[in-house]
């Protein structure tokens, strides 16, 4: 069985992988947002359908990341509560 100091080490790398993965997360978003608001300038006007699908279908996209990184941070803070706990 895990010391407590290495649970609370193995708890302090996993926030810090978590942690860094919010910055991977956050650079997605920015990058689904620059891409849907080109997509939007670029076909503004157009009659065609599929265009109101993709504009969709990227703003899904960008809700989907923002539900991931409040997980993640959620998941941060409750590993943060176990650590401090032990």
């Amino acid at each position: 069985m895990a010391s407590i100091g290495e649970v609370q080490s193995g708890i302090a790398l996993a926030n810090q992988k978590a942690s860094e993965s919010l910055g991977a997360l956050q650079q997605a978003h920015s990058q689904l947002e620059e891409a849907q608001n080109s997509l939007t300038r670029v076909t503004e006007g157009s009659a065609q359908g599929d265009v109101n699908d993709a504009v969709n279908q990227l703003q899904h996209a960008i809700s989907s990341l923002s539900e991931v990184q409040n997980q993640v941070r959620s998941a941060i803070d409750t590993a943060e509560g176990i650590s401090q706990r032990l």
